[in-house]
C-alpha cells in the first residue's frame, strides 16, 4: 500500500521509475558487475566469472523480493544483494563485491541514479526554457503596471517578467552542468578509503570501474563519497525550486480577483471549489509554492550530513534514503506543472491596461520629475514639486496630469507636448531591447548545446 505521495500522486513515472526498488537494486547490480569486470582485466578474476556476473546481475535473476528476505534474515542491505546475486552465480559467486566496502557500492549507484535523475530536470528545464522564450518575445510589448513593495512603481512590460524568469532558468541549467563534474562521481576506495582491500592496483580498480559507469572517480573518499556533494546537489534542487517557487507567486498574484492580468489555464470541466461553483483557484501554482516549502526542507539535513563520525557514521543513510528520491519527484511535478501553466497562460489585456491607468497616471511622477530636471530645474527642487502635485492629485482623486497642467511652476519648464507625452506607455525605458538582448543570449546558449 503506497503511503508518501510521491509514490501515486506527485512526479511522472519516468521520475518515479528512476527512484523505485527495482532500479535501485539494478544500479547497485550494475556496481558490482563493472567491478567484477574491472578485477578481471586486471587478472584477478577469471573472464568467464566477470562475465556470468555481468549477465545475472540483473533483476531478471536477482530479485527484489529475495534481497529483502536476506535483509530480514542478516539485516545488512548489501550484503543482501551480494548474497542474491551470489545464489544465482553459482560457483562464480565468490568474485563478488571483491574488495568493497558497503558503501564503494551505494554512493556509486547513487551517482547513477542523480545522473539519471538530472537529465529529466535538465530536459523539464530546457522545455521551460523555449516556453519563456516564446513568451518574452511574444509580449515584449505588453506593458504593464511595475509593483514595488506591492504598490504601483512605474511601467514595465510582461516581456520583462518573463525574460528574467528566463534568464534564471538558464542559470540552473549551467549550474546543474557544472556541478556534474563534483556530484556525477563515483568510488572503488574500500573500508576507509585507502584502497587496501584492492592492493596496489587499487587506483586501476577505481578507474576502471568508473570509466565503465560513465561517472568520474573519486579524488579521494573515506568510506564514503564526501557529503559536500550531495549538500551542493540539493541546493542546486532547492534554487531551481525557488525560481518555480517565484514565478508561481508571481501568478498566483497577478490572477487575484482584484487585479487579473494573467492566470493559470483552466479546463472547461475543472472545478474550483466544492461549494462555490465560481472559483478558479490558482491550483498548479499553489501546489508548485507548497512543495517548494518540502524541497528546502531537505537542504539542511543533507548539510548536517556532511559532518560524521571519524571515518564515517551511519546516520546519514537512512535521511538520504527520504531526501534524495523526495526532492527529485517533487522537484519533476513543480516543474512539469510550471510547462503547463506557462504554456497556457491566459491574459487579460483590459485588466492590464485598467490597471496600468489605475492610479489616475500618479505613476507618471518619476519621469515628470526627470523631465523638470532636463528642462533645468533641480533635482531636488523638482522631487518635491512633483511629490506636492502627486499628493494633491492623490488627495483630490484627480489625474495627475490635470494637475500639473494646472500648475504654474510646471508650466515654466514643460510645453504642452511635454506634458502630453507622459504616458504609461512611453516610459518602458530599454525594456524591449533587454529582452532581446536576454533572447540572443539564450539562442546563443541553445546553439552552443547542440554543437
Amino acid at each position: 500500500m503506497a503511503v508518501h505521495p510521491i509514490d501515486y500522486r506527485y512526479g511522472s513515472e519516468e521520475m518515479r521509475r528512476i527512484w523505485d526498488e527495482e532500479n535501485k537494486l539494478q544500479k547497485l547490480l550494475d556496481v558490482e558487475a563493472a567491478l567484477a569486470r574491472a578485477h578481471a582485466k586486471l587478472g584477478n578474476v577469471p573472464e568467464e566469472s566477470a562475465k556470468i556476473i555481468s549477465e545475472k546481475a540483473n533483476t531478471k535473476y536477482v530479485k527484489v523480493e529475495r534481497v529483502k528476505e536476506i535483509e530480514d534474515e542478516i539485516h545488512h542491505d548489501i550484503m543482501a544483494v551480494v548474497k542474491a546475486l551470489t545464489e544465482v552465480c553459482g560457483e562464480h559467486g565468490k568474485y563478488i563485491h571483491l574488495g568493497a566496502t558497503s558503501n564503494d557500492i551505494i554512493d556509486t549507484a547513487n551517482a547513477l541514479l542523480i545522473k539519471e535523475s538530472l537529465e529529466i530536470i535538465l530536459k523539464d528545464l530546457r522545455e521551460l526554457r523555449s516556453i519563456l522564450k516564446d513568451l518574452a518575445k511574444e509580449h515584449k510589448y505588453t506593458v504593464c503596471i511595475g509593483r514595488t513593495h506591492g504598490q504601483h512603481a512605474v511601467p514595465t512590460t510582461y516581456g520583462m517578467k518573463f525574460a528574467i524568469w528566463l534568464d534564471e532558468i538558464q542559470r540552473h541549467i549551467e549550474r546543474i552542468e557544472e556541478a556534474k563534474k563534483r556530484i556525477l562521481v563515483g568510488q572503488m576506495s574500500g573500508a576507509v578509503g585507502t584502497m587496501a582491500s584492492f592492493g596496489e592496483k587499487g587506483l586501476e580498480i577505481q578507474r576502471l570501474v568508473m570509466e565503465d559507469l560513465g561517472l568520474k572517480p573519486a579524488r579521494i573518499s573515506n568510506q564514503l563519497i564526501q557529503r559536500d556533494v550531495y549538500a551542493e546537489l540539493m541546493a542546486i534542487l532547492a534554487l531551481i525550486a525557488s525560481t518555480l517557487d517565484k514565478i508561481g507567486l508571481e501568478i498566483r498574484n497577478l490572477q487575484r480577483t482584484e487585479i487579473l492580468e494573467i492566470g493559470e489555464p483552466f479546463g472547461k470541466k475543472q472545478v474550483g471549489s466544492s461549494t462555490m461553483p465560481h472559483k478558479r483557484n490558482p491550483i498548479r501554482t499553489e501546489k508548485i509554492c507548497g512543495l517548494a516549502r518540502v524541497i528546502y526542507s531537505n537542504v539542511m539535513p543533507a548539510l548536517l550530513n556532511n559532518p560524521l563520525w571519524h571515518e564515517r557514521d551511519l546516520t546519514n543513510s537512512s535521511v538520504e534514503r527520504v531526501i534524495l528520491p523526495e526532492s527529485f519527484v517533487l522537484l519533476d511535478e513543480m516543474l512539469k506543472n510550471m510547462k503547463k501553466v506557462l504554456s497556457g497562460l491566459d491574459f487579460f489585456p483590459e485588466n492590464i491596461k485598467r490597471n496600468l491607468y489605475m492610479t489616475n497616471n500618479l505613476i507618471m511622477a518619476e519621469p515628470l520629475m526627470l523631465k523638470l530636471t532636463e528642462r533645468g530645474m533641480g533635482r531636488q527642487e523638482a522631487h518635491e514639486l512633483v511629490r506636492q502635485l502627486a499628493m494633491k492629485a492623490f488627495h483630490e482623486k484627480r489625474d495627475l496630469i490635470d494637475v500639473i497642467r494646472e500648475d504654474e511652476e510646471v508650466r515654466k519648464y514643460l510645453s504642452d507636448e511635454d506634458v502630453e507625452s507622459l504616458k504609461p506607455e512611453n516610459y518602458i525605458g530599454l525594456a524591449p531591447q533587454i529582452v532581446d538582448n536576454i533572447i540572443a543570449y539564450i539562442d546563443e546558449k541553445e546553439r552552443a548545446e547542440k554543437a
